[in-house]
């Protein structure tokens, strides 16, 4: 699906603001409410939108402490990468789980209430995942940049916007 600027515009200000309202989403982006809903239900459709969600402050639920874990596997069998990844869907404290390239065959993000916490999830959801040789943690000190989207996304659909014009 080929987007213009405006796509990119309305896009660009769903993902600082998923609830702003149709007439003041209109107002930022130039056009009417009716364009604009008519233009967020096709990026919706077109599969540019996945979905809508809230941003929680997850340290109001007691989950203060960020922990990235690379971990390694026995094998890259298909067998085994297909056995870990089914297993990781159910461990209730994964967040992020990305399979790698490299040294580590995943990294997974976990979050837990404090260290103590951590190691209970360690020893009750991480160790016990199939296939896993090797566990390495690393705890974030501090969040820097969380972002859904690069903002480069959008002046790259801008520019290419510009010149097919």
């Amino acid at each position: 699906m080929d987007i213009d600027k405006i796509d990119a515009a309305i896009l660009s200000e769903l993902t600082q603001n998923a609830r702003v309202s149709q007439v003041d989403l209109a107002t930022r982006v130039g056009l009417s409410s009716t364009a604009v809903a008519r233009r967020q239900r096709a990026l919706e459709e077109g599969g540019l939108i996945r979905g809508y969600q809230a941003a929680l402050d997850l340290r109001r639920f007691g989950l203060a402490t960020t922990v990235v874990v690379r971990i390694t596997l026995d094998s890259q069998s298909d067998e085994a990468l297909k056995a870990f990844e089914a297993g990781v869907l159910d461990c209730p404290s994964v967040v992020r789980c990305f399979l790698m390239s490299g040294s580590d065959d995943y990294v997974v993000i976990v979050l837990a209430r404090d260290i103590e916490d951590f190691e209970r999830i360690h020893r009750t959801e991480l160790s016990r995942l199939p296939r896993v040789a090797r566990l390495e943690s690393s705890f974030a000190l501090r969040e820097v940049v969380n972002r859904a989207v690069p903002p480069s996304v959008f002046g790259k659909i801008a520019r290419g916007a510009r010149r097919r014009r």
